[in-house]
């Protein structure tokens, strides 16, 4: 079989998906299940994969489905337990007396409280923590979810501390000659012949600046999309209209996020940048400073007027929440509990992190059906535990009724029950994609045979599409580690086929496996389960599509521009390319703030 045929082939589970799911609007919970058969024939038929080997892989997403499933009950249980406390009610006065402007508290939420969460956990839990804080404080579910999803961007390569690059990057790369001759060449290898620290904090560093100058835009993404398909004039404009404080906002970030790369490495850049964005812009914002007039401030339509499918089944009634009386400090006392949680469960010093993933607590699933596949689960460590330990230490701190309690768990229970079926056929799906290499054809894995076909084609202009391939990775995974750790290699060889720095391609991957997050499907179908909405994934994939393309195009241009440079000058189509896709997003918002006016 010739390889374009073959990279035809394994394309065909992603393009179920993008007919089905994205263009035909059909359910996560119909188009997965398609999408996953799709991949099974694929595997059994095309790439002869033994059946026993598709089952194991097939049994392993569901096991990680159980696990996101386990997320996101932990989730809506926090949710549904401050709104039975009253404490909802006072977090959404707190957030009012900042800003009542629904453009700044999105921004604070979503991009810098986001942030710090990814920072601080990763793999997915921004969603879990922002998406319904801000459906708690009157946002309609699919625009905190389009948000949720659109900030998974900028933070992920330096989430859960730094994971996608220190273990993602590093797994991938690990004991290939060439990347140890050309670690040793910039002098970044130990005695005893392995990568050296400091190899991964130069390639944290080159991801970071990429970063910097794409994740800069973010922030006005976020509004914009917000205001046009949420807002009652349905109007970019209103968006843009918030454009300095947009623009701060992401700078207080992305400005110490690269001084942290520089200096301290890959674990602290998300973290510490969200954390010192809050520190830096909730101030400016109580101020009044660079943020609308009172007489300017944007909200959404009233509630009776939304469209339909905006809404989750998750409701959030404030008007029957209990009338205890709390301070905001006591109020938000479950938010800091889940931050400081997830600090001190990660960071590898304090030993917390060494007991919860101890041999003791890890349930063995090793070797499933007799391959080499495995899915240790550690359900200590993973984050739906924190949200249930913050949910009964909320029941204390809050003096909450038993019956109130026990409503929130059974209310939280019904909603992730609606969200399994969408999740044991997208997960598992995503499995035997990626673990479809050792077949009696003797193909490939099926990201492989997409990525090489498309290295082949394009050849010197590889860095314009290595980002792509990133978030290809992220987008089937679910995961900016796992595309990182099946591609790194990979875009490290083509990086010195074609002759340039191989570590800037990675860079690239990296970069582009942030990006893959904004449409991930099991990213979308976990963010949406947690406030309800089920059904629409397809709906929020629209919406973030744009987006991921921006930020998969524009360091593809800034890549190119930098790997060729010594070459053709900077003038070169990397640097004409990143121009043009920045006057051209200039141009759309002059013209939508001048239609705005008229």
């Amino acid at each position: 079989m010739t390889p374009i045929v073959l990279a035809l082939l394994a394309t065909l589970p992603i393009v179920v998906v993008a007919v089905f799911l994205v263009g035909l609007r059909w359910p996560a919970s119909r188009a997965m299940p398609l999408s996953y058969l799709t991949a099974a024939a694929l595997a059994l038929f095309v790439w002869q994969i033994p059946a026993v080997q598709v089952a194991a892989a097939s049994l392993k997403g569901l096991i990680v489905a159980v696990r996101l499933l386990y997320i996101i009950f932990g989730a809506i249980l926090l949710l549904n337990t401050l709104k039975e406390s009253g404490a909802l009610r006072v977090i959404r006065q707190g957030f009012t007396d900042v800003s009542p402007d629904r453009r700044v508290q999105v921004i604070i939420i979503a991009w810098l409280f986001g942030s710090f969460i990814e920072g601080s956990a990763g793999f997915g839990t921004p969603a879990a923590v922002a998406v319904p804080l801000l459906v708690g404080l009157g946002f309609p579910a699919m625009a905190a979810v389009v948000a949720g999803m659109i900030i998974q961007s900028t933070p992920v390569s330096f989430g859960a501390l730094g994971t996608p690059i220190l273990v993602g990057v590093r797994d991938g790369l690990t004991g290939d000659a060439a990347v140890l001759e050309y670690a040793a060449s910039l002098g970044m290898i130990t005695p005893e012949g392995t990568l050296a620290p400091v190899f991964l904090k130069m390639l944290g560093l080159r991801v970071a600046l990429l970063h910097a100058v794409t994740g800069t835009l973010i922030p006005l993404f976020v509004v914009s999309l917000m205001t046009r398909f949420f807002g009652p004039n349905k109007s970019f404009a209103d968006g843009l209209r918030v454009w300095r404080f947009a623009l701060f906002a992401a700078c207080a970030m992305t400005f110490p996020y690269v001084l942290l790369a520089w200096t301290l490495g890959p674990e602290f850049p998300s973290i510490l940048g969200g954390l010192i964005g809050l520190a830096i812009v909730v101030p400016v914002a109580k101020a009044g400073w660079l943020v609308p007039s009172r007489n300017d401030t944007w909200d959404f339509a009233p509630q009776v007027s939304w469209n339909r499918e905006w809404t989750g089944v998750v409701e959030i009634t404030l008007d029957s929440e209990s009338t205890n009386h709390m301070s905001l400090f006591r109020a938000w006392s479950p938010y800091v509990i889940v931050a400081a949680l997830l600090v001190l469960t990660r960071v590898d010093s304090l030993g917390i992190k060494a007991l919860l993933r101890a041999p003791a607590v890890t349930i063995p699933l090793n070797n499933l059906l007799g391959t080499d596949l495995s899915s240790p689960e550690q359900p200590l460590y993973v984050p739906g535990s924190i949200f249930i330990v913050a949910a009964l230490l909320t029941f204390v701190l809050h003096g909450m009724r038993f019956d109130s309690f026990s409503r929130a768990w059974t209310d939280s229970a019904r909603t992730m029950i609606r969200a399994s079926v969408a999740l044991i056929f997208t997960v598992p799906m995503a499995q035997v994609f990626i673990n479809s290499s050792g077949g009696a054809a003797g193909y490939e894995k099926m990201p492989f045979v997409l990525a090489d076909a498309v290295a082949s084609a394009v050849g010197p202009a590889w860095p314009f599409f290595a980002t792509f391939i990133g978030g290809l990775g992220a987008f089937v995974a679910g995961s900016n580690t796992v595309s990182n750790m099946t591609f790194s290699l990979f875009q490290f060889s083509v990086g010195e086929r074609i002759g340039v720095d191989p570590g800037w391609v990675v860079a690239l991957q990296a970069v582009g496996g942030a990006a893959g997050n904004t449409i991930c499907v099991h990213n979308v179908v976990a963010a949406s389960a947690v406030v309800g909405l089920v059904g629409q994934e397809g709906a929020v994939i629209r919406k973030t599509l744009p987006v991921f393309v921006y930020y998969a195009l524009l360091p593809g241009c800034l890549g190119y521009a930098i790997l060729w440079h010594s070459q053709s000058g900077w003038l070169n189509a990397g640097s004409i390319g990143a121009a043009v896709v920045l006057l051209t997003l200039l141009t759309f918002a002059v013209r939508s703030v001048a239609q705005g006016k008229t």
